[in-house]
C-alpha cells in the first residue's frame, strides 16, 4: 500500500497547503512562515530493521523516498543520494557507549553538506524539469554559507546570493564563501548572524521582489531538514542493540534545523529515548523549556561557537508547532505550545564559554580527541545530562554530533591543547585563494537595490 502523498502547511497558518517541490522552491510560505509537513510516514520495527548493514546513502534514499514518495522516481532519487553522499561518516566511541558522530568530512568539513548537497540536486531537479530559474538568498552564522555556496557552485539555473556578519565568522569559514565566483555572490553584512537573517526574510516578504524567484537555502527552508534527519537513522542503526533501543542524541543547537532534524526521524519512528538541546550563551531555547516563557536574545552574544550564535532561532516556529503552538516570525506566541511534552523530549541546556573551552582540554588530555567548540557543547551536554539526572548511564547509547572540522578553529586549539590539526584535502590550497566578495551596512535598502539592479525576473 503506497503512502499518502504529504502536504506542506506554513506554521502562520495563513498560506496553502503545497507539495513538496513547491515547499523546496519556495523556500518561505508567502505569509511568511515556514513549510511543515502535515503528516510524516513511520517507518515499522521490520523497517528500521532493514537499516543495519547500509551505506549512507542507501539510509539517505530509504528515508527520502518514504517521504517525498512518488515525487521523484526511485532509481533517480537513488542516483541522487549515491552523487550527494560520496563520503565518510565516522562514528567514534568515547567510552562506555557514548560516541561522537563526526559530520565534517564533506566538501566543506560541515555537517552543512549533508543538507545543502541534498537540497541543491532535488532543487536542479525539479528546475529543470520545468526550465525554471531560481536565486537562492540565505544568511549564514558560518558553515551554511560555504556549504551552500559549495553546493550549488557552477549550476547554471540557480544563482546564489549569502549574507554573512563579517566580524563573527572564521577566518577559514569566510574563505569557504568568498574564492568561488560564477553564480556566487557573497555580501558582507555589518551586524550579527540575526540582522542577516531578518534581511533574507524582508526580502521574501517584499512585493515589490516577488517577481525574481527567491527562495532560500538556510533551515528556513523545508529542504535542508529532511535530509538532515538521515544521520540520526544511520548513527542509530550502527550502534544500536536491537531494533527498539532508544538513543539519548546531544545536538549543538544554533538556528535549530539540526535538532529539527532529529526531530522530524523521531516522528518517523527512530526509537530516541530524549534529545539533549546543547547551545552556547544564547540560551533563548533552554530557559524556554524551563521557564515557559520565552524571550529572544537582542543582539545574540558572541561566542568561539560562531554558528550557534542566534539569539532568535527561526526553527523554533517549527518545533513549537510540532507540539501543538503557533509562533510567528518574531518569536511572538499565538498559541502555546505542549510545553510538558517539550520537557519530556528535550532536555535543554547552556553551555559557558570557559565550560566549552574546558571540555575542548578535558576529552584531549584524556581521550586523544580533538573537538572544535560546536562538538565541545554537544559533549559537555552529556556530561551535564548524566550529572543532573542522577542516572547510572553506563548501559544508555548516547550519540553526540560533532558538526564542524577542528581545523577550522586553529588558534582556539592552539591555546587549548597546542595542537593544530591539518587541514581535511577538501580545504587544500584555500588560504592562499584570491577573495571577491561585497560589503554592504545593516540596511535593508541596500540589499534590495543590489536584487533589483542585479537579478532579474527570470
Amino acid at each position: 500500500m503506497s503512502e499518502r502523498t504529504i502536504k506542506y502547511y506554513s506554521t502562520n497558518r495563513k498560506s496553502p497547503e503545497v507539495s513538496f517541490s513547491e515547499a523546496l522552491l519556495k523556500g518561505i510560505a508567502p505569509d511568511g512562515g515556514l513549510y511543515m509537513p502535515d503528516s510524516l510516514p513511520v517507518f515499522t520495527t521490520e523497517q528500521l530493521m532493514g537499516f543495519s548493514g547500509k551505506s549512507y546513502h542507501e539510509t539517505a534514499f530509504l528515508v527520502l523516498h518514504k517521504i517525498i514518495g512518488n515525487e521523484i522516481e526511485e532509481q533517480h532519487l537513488s542516483n541522487l543520494c549515491r552523487d550527494a553522499y560520496n563520503f565518510e561518516v565516522p562514528i567514534e566511541k568515547v567510552y562506555d557507549r557514548k560516541y561522537i558522530m563526526r559530520l565534517d568530512q564533506g566538501p566543506t568539513a560541515s555537517f552543512k553538506d549533508f543538507a545543502a548537497r541534498m537540497m541543491s540536486r532535488l532543487m536542479q531537479h525539479y528546475l529543470s524539469a520545468n526550465n525554471q530559474n531560481l536565486t537562492i538568498l540565505t544568511a549564514t552564522s558560518g558553515d551554511t554559507g560555504s556549504a551552500v555556496a559549495n553546493a550549488f557552485y557552477g549550476l547554471k539555473n540557480i544563482r546564489v546570493i549569502i549574507l554573512f556578519p563579517g566580524k563573527e565568522v572564521s577566518f577559514i569559514q569566510r574563505k569557504q564563501m568568498t574564492t568561488l565566483d560564477k553564480n556566487i555572490q557573497v555580501i558582507d553584512i555589518d551586524g550579527k548572524f540575526d540582522d542577516c537573517q531578518r534581511l533574507v526574510k524582508m526580502a521574501f516578504a517584499d512585493p515589490d521582489l516577488s517577481h525574481h524567484s527567491l527562495s532560500s537555502a538556510n533551515s528556513i527552508n523545508i529542504g535542508r531538514l529532511l535530509p538532515q534527519s538521515v544521520y540520526y537513522f544511520y548513527s542509530w542503526s550502527k550502534l544500536a542493540v536491537g531494533n527498539s533501543e532508544k538513543a539519548i542524541f546531544s545536538v549543538p543547537c544554533g538556528n535549530f534545523g539540526n535538532l529539527m532534524g532529529g526531530l522530524i526521524a523521531s516522528e518517523m519512528g527512530l526509537p530516541v529515548r530524549q534529545f539533549i538541546v546543547a547551545t552556547n550563551e544564547n540560551n533563548e531555547v533552554p530557559e524556554f523549556l524551563s521557564t515557559g516563557h520565552y524571550k529572544p536574545i537582542i543582539p545574540s552574544r558572541n561566542c568561539i561557537s560562531s554558528a550557534m550564535n542566534v539569539g532568535h532561532p527561526s526553527n523554533l516556529a517549527r518545533i513549537t508547532a510540532l507540539y501543538g503552538g503557533l509562533m510567528d516570525e518574531t518569536g511572538n506566541l499565538n498559541k502555546p505550545p505542549d510545553i510538558n511534552k517539550m520537557r519530556e523530549d528535550l532536555f535543554g541546556i547552556s553551555i559557558s564559554e570557559e565550560r566549552t573551552r574546558k571540555a575542548i582540554a578535558d576529552i584531549y588530555k584524556r581521550r586523544k580527541i580533538i573537538l572544535e567548540p560546536h562538538g565541545a557543547i554537544a559533549w559537555q551536554g552529556i556530561y551535564e545530562y548524566c550529572r543532573l539526572n542522577d542516572g547510572k548511564w553506563k548501559k544508555q547509547l548516547f550519540i553526540s554530533l560533532e558538526t564542524a572540522h577542528p581545523a577550522k578553529f586553529p588558534e582556539e586549539l592552539r591555546q587549548l591543547i597546542n595542537v593544530v590539526p591539518p587541514l581535511p584535502s577538501s580545504l587544500g590550497g584555500i588560504i592562499e585563494k584570491k577573495e571577491n566578495f561585497l560589503s554592504f551596512e545593516n540596511d535593508y535598502s541596500l540589499l534590495k537595490e543590489y536584487i533589483i539592479k542585479y537579478y532579474g525576473s527570470d
